[in-house]
């Protein structure tokens, strides 16, 4: 009786595995790509998804400036915008509030939402119509933008060229004959967000650890890829691809705010990694529940009724893809002392 019951335990675990093993296949060849085991393979792939890494290719040293430079506030006109400020690492790489605000509290003029900036790495281009081919293009944007930090490359140029701190860690950085641009400054925050990746239970289950995921978990999976929503929410990053919108229905709320997408009407999917931590959702802010958000992918883009259960059972899956950051990019920098020649803030009250 004992044996019976051994072997019978012994087929329930090799379905469970052949299961798995089953799942994990079909999620690759949906087109879902898992983050590679080691954190040396994930640096390597991001610098090869870095179309500025060749050019600039990331150090250590590298890395702490563009921390400090990510968060610190004094880069902005008004000395208390950071880049951190709309990207909060501590909450999922976002600001948590529909439509981000900038300098004199103003609300981004087209109701945008701010995108993560954890695992943008990986994404194909950068900001909601795709205008930026990659993070140090991005980085230079909310910088200079009138209802964001609304500094110039001029100011932020002066300001960094004034604390001899940060002159001599550009030097270190790149070489004793560096002259600190705003180009270089945007160039090293890119630099910093690189290392901005969070590897997850989801990677371990493609990598081939079948108890990485939950049963229910591995059940919304399935419902993910039958639903087709791996069509867009595909890659490493499951979306952060340009793809066509309102493919088949019209969104709820496509008149809060202007944003239409690029010049040929298309919308970089939004990055599925972390996506618990990132309501609210779309482009502009406008559905706070996931489980909602997901019922409107499948009437705006498939044309079909996702149904509250199937709903659920995504949303489940979605805690999988939760990550944690290295806690070298959580530890809040020490940001090097102004001078008598630092620009004072700008308020403009």
């Amino acid at each position: 009786m004992k044996m019976k019951f051994l072997l019978l335990s012994s087929v329930v675990v090799a379905s469970t595995m052949f299961a798995a093993d089953d799942l994990a296949k079909l999620a690759k060849d949906s087109g879902l790509v898992a983050l590679p085991k080691s954190a040396a393979e994930i640096a390597k792939l991001a610098e090869a998804s870095a179309p500025d890494a060749k050019e600039f290719p990331t150090t250590e040293k590298r890395v702490e400036l563009g921390k400090k430079l990510y968060f610190d506030p004094r880069i902005s006109r008004s000395g208390i915008i950071s880049c951190n400020t709309c990207h909060n690492l501590a909450i999922g790489g976002t600001d948590g509030v529909p439509a981000s605000t900038g300098h004199k509290w103003t609300p981004n003029p087209h109701h945008i939402n701010a995108p993560t900036t954890l695992n943008s790495v990986f994404n194909s281009a950068q900001f909601w119509d795709g205008r930026a081919a990659h993070l140090a293009e991005q980085a230079a944007g909310p910088a200079t933008a009138a209802p964001e930090m609304a500094a110039t490359p001029e100011s932020v140029e002066q300001l960094l060229n004034s604390i001899p701190g940060y002159v001599k860690e550009f030097k270190e950085a790149y070489g004793e004959n560096t002259k600190v641009t705003f180009d270089l400054f945007a160039t090293t925050v890119g630099i910093f967000e690189r290392t901005l990746v969070t590897p997850s239970r989801y990677d371990d289950f493609l990598n081939g650890d079948a108890n990485a995921l939950s049963a229910t978990e591995k059940e919304g999976l399935k419902t993910f890829i039958d639903k087709g929503c791996a069509t867009c929410h595909n890659g490493i990053n499951l979306g952060g691809t340009m793809q066509p919108f309102e493919v088949a229905g019209k969104y709820e709320f496509a008149n809060v705010g202007d944003f239409k997408g690029d010049a040929n009407g298309m919308v970089k999917a939004p990055v599925l990694r972390n996506i618990v931590d990132t309501a609210p959702y779309f482009h502009n802010g406008a559905i706070w529940s996931l489980k909602d958000a997901v019922k409107a992918m499948g009437s705006v883009q498939l044309g079909i009724e996702i149904s509250d259960d199937e709903a659920n059972k995504i949303v489940t899956f979605f805690n999988a893809l939760s990550g944690k950051l290295p806690e070298s990019a959580l530890k809040y920098p020490v940001l090097p002392a102004r001078t008598d020649a630092t620009p004072k803030p700008e308020l403009d009250y």
